[in-house]
């Protein structure tokens, strides 16, 4: 009769496993505050409250009044007021609960701003306006 000499032990070792989460956890810390940068300047005007709500499309007005637009993460696109509405009505539907954040730089005229922002009333979206921190 063949004798087994080594015994199996039946306990799982939890040490890989907490390595493991351990790293996930610094991976989607990490890659959750990577912030898509703008490749368009703008001026913001300073505010005291910062937003928390997370933007998934951003509209950018620069101080020669020329509009962009961008989906999530994707490059900013030239278009035209009349181009907007479309535009956003495309990404509302890929993202129902999405936010619109309005990047005006602050020599932008008012009226501007308010065109955009009928444009998200008309159409039922949620829109933040970024500022900047104020300088201390």
């Amino acid at each position: 009769m063949l004798k087994r000499r080594a015994k199996i032990s039946p306990n799982f070792s939890m040490a890989s496993m907490t390595d493991l989460i351990f790293l996930l956890l610094i991976f989607f810390m990490i890659t959750s505050t990577m912030v898509s940068p703008n490749a368009i300047k703008v001026l913001l005007p300073q505010g005291k409250q910062q937003t928390s709500a997370k933007p998934l499309t951003r509209v950018i007005i620069d101080k020669n009044l020329n509009y962009y637009a961008a989906f999530g993460n994707d490059k900013e696109q030239s278009l035209t007021l009349e181009e907007l509405t479309p535009f956003l009505q495309s990404c509302a539907e890929k993202e129902p609960e999405m936010y619109i954040a309005l990047y005006a730089d602050e020599t932008v005229p008012y009226r501007e701003i308010v065109k955009v922002l009928n444009i998200a009333n008309e159409n039922k979206f949620k829109m933040v306006l970024a500022t900047r921190p104020p300088e201390n």
